[in-house]
């Protein structure tokens, strides 16, 4: 791990907050010229730091207006591979994140649908008949706020 100053953490912020922002435009917001400002951002991502920058779609804007999140447990342990449950959960569109998690359940899907109907048609079509799958439950999404996450 390196060691962050206070600079370094005020550009994390800011790219945290709009990850399009130049080298130069923040270098001028903080007091930096672009090519040092650049070198920071560079340290960072090569430290592992900055894992890389989203492109963040509005799902509902694209008319997939229902989120869910999903618990599942599998059904087999032993018997399906969580490689191959995950390989096949990966593979529905309509997924859009598979965490492995402690719990109750074994994983967390977050999926997308039109609407109720369709999300019914992908539970009952698509994720029901994947290997392994047992008990599901699931969230409806009904509101969400981004925040961002600690910068030491």
């Amino acid at each position: 791990m390196i060691e962050l100053d206070e600079l370094d953490r005020k550009i994390l912020r800011a790219l945290a907050q709009d990850a399009t922002q130049s080298a130069g435009a923040l270098g001028r917001r903080f007091g930096l010229s672009q090519p040092a400002t650049w070198r920071r951002i560079r340290r960072l991502e090569q430290a592992g730091i900055i894992k890389g920058r989203r492109l963040r779609l509005n799902a509902e804007a694209l008319g997939f207006g229902v989120t869910v999140f999903l618990g599942v447990k599998l059904a087999r342990k032993g018997q399906v591979s969580l490689e191959d449950f995950e390989r096949a959960v990966s593979a529905i569109p309509e997924v859009q994140t598979v965490e492995h998690v402690l719990g109750l359940y074994d994983y967390r899907l977050r999926v997308v649908a039109r609407d109720l109907a369709d999300f019914e048609r992908v539970l009952r079509r698509r994720i029901m008949t994947l290997p392994g799958a047992g008990d599901v439950e699931a969230n409806v999404l009904l509101s969400e706020e981004r925040l961002p996450g600690p910068i030491g």
